[in-house]
């Protein structure tokens, strides 16, 4: 069963397309995330699926019925805006039972229900402060038991941990998660931090300029982009030009350089050009003082440009040819001590780790 169905969704501002033929099923109980850069319409379809904004056609359906023009406060849904919007006057009780209030639930009832959630978000001793005495993680939580506790079918989540510093974000991602596995609502939550939709969601779903541009788990995505940009959006990504030298059945032969080819897996030869992209995250390249390859490797001479370190890895900037390629080294800080700027070293690539795409396009 499907908790939310989109059809053909579209959204037009005069001559603008924000949202162009979105269709997406999503699960009872599933959290799926929207992500995408600023302006690729994950924010506008999440508005849309809320009511706070009408589409110009397409369909949404909300456990099967259709609500497409229905006003928000008909449909069965609860947004966490990104600034949480809580009422200032109210202390936190009152805005975690406001929507009781609203739907003229018994007091004793709302009281009841209150304590539950506040004790579920770890508010239990906070419920007679007032907004302007809390934290930002504390706000959050409450915004959050208020969206829940009128046990909506779906959980609208917008950007809800951007104006938290670093540390709390990661902490309230945690947070979040536990509690929408624990209530199992089918949530929605948009963000643009593709660690966050990583870290958190059952599919993801990446959008680019209004449009869909890949569905999946988070390590389908990751390990299995189906465009370029989709490769270089999540996480990191090298991109490597190439020319095509033979197809070998489900492999080609790529030339990277003059003295440098690898042989990369591919699905569907038929659809290679001449001009092609080889694609390796950085963490799949090894670098290497002497040009001896392991397991089948194979090795790109380069020259070490900038170490950076980060803590629990270096990042090696190595140029190779016109290109500057990212290498993340997770084996120990006492190697950067091995390298100096400007010393020629070798970058070994296992062929398999390789993605090859066109210049623009799906990958192969």
């Amino acid at each position: 069963m499907y908790d939310v169905e989109l059809k053909d969704l579209n959204k037009k501002y005069r001559s603008v397309t924000a949202v162009e033929n979105v269709s997406l099923d999503i699960k009872k109980g599933e959290f799926l995330f929207l992500l995408g850069p600023s302006g690729c319409g994950k924010t506008t379809t999440l508005r849309m699926i809320g009511g706070m904004e009408q589409p110009t056609t397409g369909t949404i359906r909300i456990q099967g019925e259709d609500v497409s023009h229905v006003p928000p406060e008909k449909r069965d849904t609860s947004t966490v805006f990104q600034n949480w919007a809580l009422f200032p006057h109210k202390t936190v009780s009152e805005n975690v039972g406001f929507g009781l209030t609203m739907r003229k639930v018994t007091k004793s009832v709302i009281k009841e229900e209150v304590a539950k959630y506040l004790e579920m978000m770890g508010l239990d001793e906070f419920g007679d402060r007032f907004p302007n005495q809390l934290s930002g993680g504390q706000k959050q939580r409450v915004a959050l038991a208020r969206a829940l506790i009128v046990k909506p079918a779906v959980l609208l989540l917008d950007e809800p941990l951007s104006a938290l510093d670093l540390k709390l974000r990661q902490q309230m991602r945690f947070e979040i998660k536990r509690i929408q596995k624990r209530l199992k609502v089918t949530t929605i939550f948009v963000t643009h931090d593709q660690t966050e939709a990583l870290a958190m969601a059952d599919r993801i779903v990446i959008m680019n300029n209004g449009r869909i541009e890949q569905i999946g788990s988070p390590t389908d995505v990751y390990f299995n982009p189906k465009t370029k940009f989709v490769s270089d959006f999540i996480g990191e990504m090298n991109f490597l030009p190439g020319k095509l030298i033979t197809k070998n059945g489900e492999s080609a032969t790529i030339a990277l350089s003059k003295n440098c080819q690898v042989n990369v897996p591919c699905a569907d030869t038929s659809q290679l050009t001449d001009n092609l992209v080889v694609g390796i995250r950085p963490e799949k390249l090894f670098v290497k003082r002497e040009p001896i390859p392991t397991n089948g490797g194979v090795m790109l001479e380069g020259h070490m440009e900038e170490i950076t370190f980060l803590g629990q890895l270096l990042r090696f900037h190595i140029t190779f040819g016109e290109s500057m390629m990212i290498v993340d080294d997770f084996g120990g800080v006492n190697r950067a001590l091995r390298y100096q700027k400007a010393d020629k070293v070798y970058m070994e690539i296992n062929p398999k780790d390789c993605l090859l795409m066109p210049e623009h396009g799906e990958t192969l």
